[in-house]
């Protein structure tokens, strides 16, 4: 009779949890929450990075291996960005740095590059509406790359986000879309050159008109003046470059501020990412820190 009862009985949404249950997931995320805190307290112990970049690969891979759409693995792999972002402001890193979509990836097939323009488009006006995230760690936002490359709703959303974070003065998160480093310097050396094409016109037109020539102006281009015109101008070189899925190649990513970067490839595919994995590529800079400090101030010394 009793189990006549309970299974005719309207019983409660098994999905719902109860009271009990409530509690129970409550005191763990404040646990969680506090280990956390611990361990980034010990971390602050030693030298912290002050830039982090990374490559966050294997979104298509993290896909494959669970037989879901690719466009699936790319949208977990931006809920774990939004979490290293987080991980990175509690930690007090101020500068993060990814490679989202290389000029390269026009290359595949053009029904990916539509969808990842569509998600691209979706997280960003995600961020312009919803700014939980932006709002908490006071987050500026670069976009760094070939905008004109960009769809038009993709290149005007970018802009207006970037519009809306100008004035932020916490972390600094830098979007590399559509990007590659060989782009990046060719356009700083073009526009050097243009910058100095002004000065000499300028110079001569002084000349014309009886002025006493411009001796500052130079046709020689130094390392600085590649340097204020790269996209990172303003902002310390990486301290750790992350490439995930354990591959090894930089893939033309910031070759020029990468000189003394600590390089790590995890074998996590980006997706899978996560605070232990952060916390891991912290200890290993800060074990080999001290060589690193070595040889930028050798190179310093040899300028």
């Amino acid at each position: 009779m009793a189990t006549s009862l309970i299974s005719c009985s309207p019983l409660v949404d098994p999905k719902i949890e109860k009271p009990d249950e409530m509690v129970t997931t409550g005191v763990l995320v404040c646990l969680r929450n506090f280990l956390r805190k611990c361990v980034v307290a010990v971390l602050s112990c030693g030298p912290m990075p002050k830039h982090v970049a990374i490559i966050m690969d294997g979104n298509r891979r993290y896909a494959k291996f669970r037989s879901v759409q690719a466009r699936t693995g790319h949208r977990v792999g931006f809920s774990a960005l939004m979490a290293s972002l987080l991980y990175c402001y509690e930690m007090g890193v101020k500068y993060i740095t990814v490679y989202a979509f290389s000029i390269d990836n026009f290359k595949r097939d053009p029904s990916e590059v539509q969808s990842l323009m569509e998600l691209m488009e979706e997280k960003i006006n995600e961020l312009l509406e919803n700014r939980n995230v932006i709002n908490k760690v006071n987050c500026k936002i670069n976009f760094w790359g070939n905008l004109d490359l960009l769809c038009e709703p993709v290149r005007l959303a970018a802009q207006k986000l970037m519009e809306s974070t100008a004035g932020n003065t916490g972390l600094v998160f830098s979007v590399c879309m559509p990007y590659n480093s060989t782009f990046e310097i060719v356009n700083a050396v073009n526009e050097v050159c243009a910058e100095r094409r002004e000065m000499l016109q300028k110079e001569h037109a002084g000349n014309c008109n009886g002025h006493a020539a411009n001796s500052g102006v130079h046709s020689e281009i130094s390392v600085a003046d590649l340097d204020r015109h790269m996209y990172s101008a303003g902002c310390p070189d990486p301290d750790i470059v992350i490439r995930t899925s354990g591959e090894t190649r930089l893939s033309n990513f910031l070759l020029w501020q990468t000189t003394f970067s600590h390089l790590q490839n995890p074998d996590p595919l980006w997706p899978e990412f996560s605070f232990r994995h952060l916390v891991w590529a912290i200890l290993q800079y800060q074990r080999v820190y001290p060589y690193l400090e070595q040889n930028r101030k050798l190179a310093k010394k040899q300028l």
